[in-house]
């Protein structure tokens, strides 16, 4: 790339050590470019008016002297509260600033200061969210950012003012002139100064809608250059399985395949044997059987001579999927093996080894199937599970691992078809619309927080029979010690409540090692009730749980509640699911009504895209949509639309950016990508 200054490392900066940028990556932070496009989540709109102007409960920004040396008050678990009295004109104010200790050394009697937060006017203080520095206040517009513990809002702003002075005038403009002009958008200087300090909450939405479209527009281009170079490789390589050895398959099945099953395999069979690359993009419910469907596309791969890999999200979900497929295949003589981060060296190694050799048939893991050291000896088929997850780079990392390989991906969480073509590029769609046979329909109910005593009845009655339940509490804040207190006070009252019953609590927090066998007691029955805050990574079936409690369901995202269900009704009988919320608004009550009255993954993608003007209700990684940082592609669809029409026509004239006015584009699709691979 040739702008080394824009893309040099954070530690170019004055006060960036080893320490701090280790921080800064922590937040995805590793470049100078990185700071510049960190763009904000919301900004806080400082208002200042005059004190008999200002109701009661209002957030304003009170601006005046420091009258009284500030006094901390420490109280409870890291609680803690800083008062001090502000003189604005004749006027005295009492501000309380909670659970911010480290701002008392910033004021200092005399000192003139900008603070904002809510008013109470029969005590004529404030409730103080923070101080606000002198270029904020002046703007009238403060920028929110997500931060870390180590990393805070002052510190974060500071940084990403010092890349600006730095950096912004060697930003060049990615979206060309004549898009610019049409769509009325911002240039990338312009974009990026307004996203960090928009002078209006107008510049503010302006410079956000171009931000959209330019992240949207750089996602399409790296869609239309995989497309193209597709199509290039001259299609893919016919596999002539042996339809002898796959009825072996069938015959060693405890059950039989579903007609969705049977239709979808044909379809993938069809796909195999054909001289086109495959390319299809397989979308079914929780519990509906893709794991199957995958060991027959794998098994039908194996037999034609090549060999298969599966790429997953997470450790936990490559783990559960080896032993699915290891138990399916192996009495067939299939090699599975199964590399995570976590494989230790040797293991890593020999896995290494049999994969150049042949000698493994199919490898199940992480990321860690991308690295250089990853090398087939012929492979023939790529699976990629939950693709949303990975960036456009990752899976075209592992693709190129074969030639032309045929690509299969699978997500659990459905959308809509005409969504799926526009950000999955030109991918056939294949549909389980309906759950393997002698499963019950889960039955699920809405209970508001006075209810509980019904679901406690309910859960008395599950557990007389033998069953176990699942009790699940949200992450309600990026705060991990929040989290964990909200799920031990949770443990806490159900082991009070259920005094004759094992309750067992399970959190993210907890090593590997006590995780897995907390799990282990749990699938074996040895334990009653588990309290977790992580279940839905914990992919382990297990048949005898056949209820579920969801404790503030409208901290979840749609789609997360589905998946959290779908980890119940396993077994032959009657499943059920609780969802416990006290929602404010009318879109929280009606997602908790849809949640509640259908089990239908496709049904609950449409309802969504009818409600989307209420924004994001399936959550970010829960969405079967590919994860950006500013856009939504339900809410912001049609700019989704147009990025995509323009990014494909400059591919089109260029397919490998040659051309100079192009030159920019293509430094920050080389970025993008090494972006992607670090994930």
């Amino acid at each position: 790339m040739s702008n080394s200054k824009l893309f040099a490392a954070v530690t170019d900066l004055k006060g960036v050590g080893t320490k701090t940028a280790a921080d800064l990556g922590g937040l995805g932070i590793y470049s100078i470019y990185d700071l510049l496009y960190y763009f904000p989540f919301r900004y806080d709109e400082l208002q200042t008016l005059p004190l008999d102007q200002i109701m009661d409960g209002q957030k304003v920004l009170l601006k005046g002297l420091v009258a009284t040396q500030p006094y901390v008050n420490r109280f409870g678990y890291k609680k803690s509260r800083v008062s001090f009295k502000l003189r604005i004109d004749h006027e005295i104010i009492m501000v309380n600033f909670f659970n911010q200790p480290w701002l008392a050394k910033q004021l200092e009697i005399g000192k003139e200061v900008a603070v904002y937060g809510k008013f109470e006017l029969a005590k004529q203080s404030m409730t103080a969210f923070k101080l606000v520095a002198k270029k904020e206040n002046d703007s009238g517009m403060a920028p929110i950012y997500s931060v870390s513990k180590n990393i805070r809002q002052k510190k974060l702003l500071s940084l990403i003012d010092q890349a600006i002075e730095f950096g912004l005038s060697e930003l060049e403009d990615v979206v060309p002139l004549a898009i610019r002009q049409k769509y009325r958008l911002m240039s990338e200087q312009q974009l990026v100064y307004a996203m960090h300090h928009p002078k209006s909450a107008q510049e503010a939405k302006l410079a956000k809608r171009s931000a959209i479209f330019r992240e949207f527009f750089i996602f399409q281009l790296q869609l239309a250059q995989l497309t193209y170079q597709g199509q290039q490789k001259v299609g893919g390589k016919s596999k002539n399985y042996d339809l002898n050895e796959i009825a072996e398959l069938t015959a060693s099945l405890p059950f039989q395949l579903s007609p969705d099953q049977k239709k979808v395999v044909n379809e993938i069979y069809a796909d195999l044997h054909s001289q086109s690359q495959m390319r299809r993009l397989l979308q079914g419910d929780v519990g509906s059987g893709k794991t199957v469907v995958a060991v027959y596309a794998i098994y039908a791969a194996i037999t034609a001579g090549y060999q298969a890999t599966l790429m997953v999200p997470t450790e936990i979900l490559a783990t559960q999927h080896f032993y699915k497929i290891e138990q399916l295949l192996k009495p067939l003589g299939v090699r599975v093996a199964l590399l995570t981060g976590n494989t230790k060296a040797l293991e890593r190694r020999e896995i290494y080894r049999e994969l150049t050799d042949g000698t493994i048939n199919v490898v199940i893991g992480t990321h860690a199937l991308i690295q250089d050291n990853v090398i087939f000896k012929k492979l023939g088929l790529v699976i990629i599970d939950e693709q949303h997850r990975f960036g456009v780079a990752q899976r075209q990392a592992l693709i190129n691992k074969g030639d032309r390989p045929d690509i299969l991906a699978m997500t659990a969480t459905p959308i809509p078809r005409t969504l799926a073509l526009t950000v999955y590029g030109e991918m056939k769609v294949s549909e389980i619309r309906h759950s393997p046979a002698g499963r019950k329909p889960i039955i699920s109910e809405w209970k508001t927080s006075n209810q509980m005593a019904d679901v406690y009845q309910l859960m008395r009655e599950q557990l007389a029979q033998g069953f176990q339940i699942y009790a699940v509490t949200p992450l309600i804040s990026e705060s991990e010690t929040l989290d964990l207190k909200n799920a031990e006070t949770l443990y806490e009252n159900l082991s009070k409540d259920f005094p004759d019953k094992k309750v067992i609590l399970l959190h993210g927090q907890m090593p590997g090692n006590q995780k897995d066998d907390i799990m282990s007691d749990f699938a074996a029955g040895n334990t009653d009730i588990l309290v977790t805050t992580s279940v839905i990574e914990v992919g382990v079936d297990v048949a005898n749980a056949n209820m579920m409690v969801i404790y503030n369901a409208d901290h979840f995202g749609l789609s997360q509640l589905h998946q959290l269900r779908g980890r119940i009704g396993r077994g032959n009988t009657q499943s059920y699911c609780v969802f416990i919320a006290d929602p404010k608004t009318d879109s929280g009550k009606a997602r908790m009504r849809i949640i509640a009255s259908t089990t239908d993954g496709f049904k609950l993608a449409e309802e969504d895209l009818k409600m989307r003007g209420e924004g994001d209700l399936f959550g970010k990684a829960q969405s079967g949509l590919p994860e950006f940082k500013i856009g939504n592609v339900v809410n912001d669809y049609n700019t989704m639309v147009v990025a995509k029409e323009v990014a494909e026509n400059i591919i089109k004239a260029d397919p490998e950016l040659t051309d100079k006015n192009h030159k920019v584009i293509k430094d920050v699709l080389q970025y993008k990508q090494l972006e992607q691979n670090r994930l």
